[in-house]
């Protein structure tokens, strides 16, 4: 489940940035809205169900291994990351993307870039990283983790 819902974000999120790449680059006006109506539609209906589900997935099957939550530094690492991009989701790029289709649908030019890049650029970036501590998992035991070991 957990693999499942963090590769369905890394998806949403290329899809998001794929549309935002579009809106800015593009001369067409009908273009730049179609693409930040259908980032609207990604933001609002799928993306954040599919972060939740990736920060409770994560959460429930750190509890329920042996991997712990906070055993391992790549784990807590991981932890942290999904929490600050969940919610710079809801607080950044959302509102972001809102901006960006009401001035759109008012007929004007799209308000900045940033508005429809920067969430996703950061997004994918993080998951990327989250991705390669996931394989490689660096870094070693925590302090708690040590304890653990040494108490077993």
């Amino acid at each position: 489940m957990h693999v499942t819902s963090a590769a369905g974000w890394l998806g949403l999120t290329l899809g998001l940035l794929a549309l935002g790449i579009t809106a800015t680059t593009t001369g067409s006006a009908v273009t730049v809205e179609a693409s930040v109506r259908a980032m609207k539609l990604f933001a609002d209906w799928l993306l954040l169900p599919v972060a939740f589900l990736t920060l409770l997935s994560g959460l429930l099957l750190s509890l329920g291994t042996v991997w712990g939550l906070a055993r391992y530094r790549w784990v807590y690492t991981k932890f942290w990351l999904t929490l600050a991009t969940v919610t710079a989701t809801v607080f950044a790029l959302r509102p972001g993307v809102n901006s960006a289709v009401a001035a759109v649908a008012a007929g004007g030019p799209l308000p900045d870039a940033g508005d429809v890049l920067f969430g996703p650029v950061v997004s994918l970036s993080a998951y990327l990283f989250m991705t390669a501590i996931s394989v490689l998992k660096p870094w070693g035991t925590t302090r708690r983790g040590k304890r653990l070991k040494a108490s077993m």
